[in-house]
């Protein structure tokens, strides 16, 4: 009879347990381990092996979710860019009211930096564009850039006329805003103390009253 290779002092290593969950909650908790994984490593070292080390499941786990891993980078940048699309819009006061487009600015500057602060890893990834991020993320992250440009361009053709003065460029103006509010956003990111809420959106609300004083 063999001697048995195991002892009370050397316990077998068991593979990663999961408990039996509901299959779309447990992806998106695979997804969230994704999105973690490309965050803190980078798009080069996500696998499916990693995915399933940090979401402490095993692989057949992440099988049994998902096809194969383009499968889920797939769902994931469908979520992420759904999510993030949507929050950008939720910042951006009701652009039928302009009357005061000083106020409609800084509170739109406001409601950004607050979503920033609530997902930063989201916005990592589309502020701090990764050197080894793929084509086709780096592509849809564009698509909505444009997308966004278009609606700011719409918003701004909304203000009325003033009664003098040079006409305004929407076009011209919506690729500034979005511009410098990407540039604020990173510095949000990487420097979040430098400056400070209030004094951002009080210098918004002076640069556009003079621009564009109350109607």
């Amino acid at each position: 009879m063999s001697a048995s290779t195991s002892s009370p002092d050397s316990p077998r290593r068991r593979r990663p347990y999961a408990p039996r969950v509901p299959l779309a909650e447990r992806r998106e908790q695979l997804l969230d381990a994704a999105l973690a994984v490309i965050v803190d490593e980078g798009y080069d070292r996500v696998s499916i092996d990693a995915i399933a080390k940090r979401a402490r499941v095993a692989r057949s786990v992440v099988y049994g979710a998902f096809e194969n891993l383009d499968a889920l980078l797939t769902a994931l940048l469908d979520r992420q860019q759904a999510y993030a699309y949507g929050r950008l819009l939720e910042t951006i006061p009701d652009p039928r009211d302009l009357r005061d487009p000083a106020a409609f600015g800084a509170e739109a500057v406001r409601r950004m930096s607050a979503m920033l602060r609530r997902d930063p890893d989201t916005w990592r990834l589309i502020l701090l564009t990764p050197g080894n991020m793929p084509a086709v993320v780096r592509d849809r992250i564009e698509a909505d850039r444009e997308r966004f440009r278009l609606r700011v361009e719409s918003w701004i053709s909304l203000l009325p006329a003033a009664p003098s003065g040079p006409r305004l460029d929407a076009q011209v103006l919506a690729h500034a805003l979005v511009a410098c509010a990407e540039h604020f956003g990173r510095v949000a990111l990487t420097e979040p103390d430098k400056f400070d809420i209030e004094r951002l959106t009080g210098q918004v609300h002076l640069l556009i009253g003079v621009v564009r004083p109350t109607s």
